[in-house]
């Protein structure tokens, strides 16, 4: 017994990482059975949240016990700190930055797990938040429309404070979103401007109404507008047709099969009317010239050249 005191006072600080190590060790032990046993009764929407909370709270307390630990030494730490402070600052400027980033995150609300953002030219939903870079499934690329490519991309918490942050979702889950449909002069534009009409507030459904009411909610938050959600059909004529612009608000998630939805609902219906109704598109008219060989050969020759016929 006196052999094992002898050791712990000759071999403090070995033995206080040791007490580090293990009290660590238990208290990820508990974390992980908190989690586990609160996993079932937790609903999955917040599930990520949850689970969050629990790491950051085993961080803190493992945090603190080193702090404990290490209590009768935290004079000789700052000191040590404080020299190094500067060499530190200019050697991980960048990682500064990124806790600073990940900080006006969460307390600006720039976007949350779950948003979809634009951020430094990458677009994707929010997976992950983690301290240094937030996590994004990325959208686009070289597939068409608002469909997942299958990365995942990593980007650095510090490109709030370099770049514009784009977010699809946060105040206002729905965009605005347009097709354009030409018709030849000749076509009954007055029909085709309520079929597109009607069939498009059938596509559409409570799309407006409920985008409506968080407009609401915008304009009572932001100085904004009072926008119309309503769908509208717009007609211009140019040089080569009639064009209508079908304007509607459409939820974030379901840009590209709406729009698709639309183009078929509609060129059925305008299929319906062939004789009073003409899709246009861009023709184009090749007219036959005929050239006289013999005598194009006769023009080009020098007149010196030319033969001389008689009269």
């Amino acid at each position: 017994m006196e052999e094992l005191l002898t050791f712990i006072n000759n071999n403090t600080s070995f033995v206080r990482i040791v007490i580090i190590i293990i009290g660590c060790l238990i208290i990820a032990m508990f974390t992980m059975l908190i989690k586990k046993s609160i996993s079932p009764h937790i609903k999955a929407d917040n599930w990520y949240k949850v689970k969050k909370s629990i790491n950051f709270l085993g961080y803190l307390f493992s945090i603190i016990l080193i702090i404990i630990i290490f209590s009768d030494h935290l004079g000789n730490i700052g000191v040590a700190l404080g020299v190094a402070s500067a060499g530190i600052a200019f050697a991980l400027q960048e990682v500064i930055t990124s806790v600073a980033g990940w900080i006006a995150i969460l307390a600006s609300n720039f976007y949350t797990t779950g948003d979809r953002v634009q951020i430094g030219g990458i677009k994707g939903d929010v997976i992950d938040m983690g301290i240094l870079r937030t996590t994004v499934m990325e959208l686009g690329e070289w597939v068409d429309g608002d469909l997942y490519n299958g990365r995942i991309v990593r980007i650095a918490n510090s490109f709030v404070f370099k770049e514009p942050v784009f977010n699809y979702s946060s105040d206002f889950p729905f965009l605005w979103d347009e097709i354009k449909i030409p018709i030849k002069f000749e076509s009954d534009y007055v029909l085709a401007r309520q079929i597109m009409q009607e069939v498009t507030e059938k596509v559409i459904g409570d799309y407006s109404r409920k985008a409506e009411e968080h407009w609401k909610i915008m304009v009572r938050k932001y100085q904004i507008e009072n926008a119309s959600t309503q769908t509208m059909v717009s007609m211009v004529t140019t040089d080569n047709w009639i064009e209508f612009t079908i304007r509607y608000v459409v939820d974030y998630r379901e840009r590209r099969a709406t729009k698709n939805q639309l183009f078929t609902e509609i060129l059925s219906a305008l299929n319906s009317y062939k004789d009073k109704i003409k899709l246009a598109s861009v023709t184009m008219d090749i007219s036959p010239i005929q050239i006289n060989l013999e005598n194009a050969v006769l023009k080009t020759k020098h007149p010196s050249e030319q033969n001389n016929y008689p009269d």
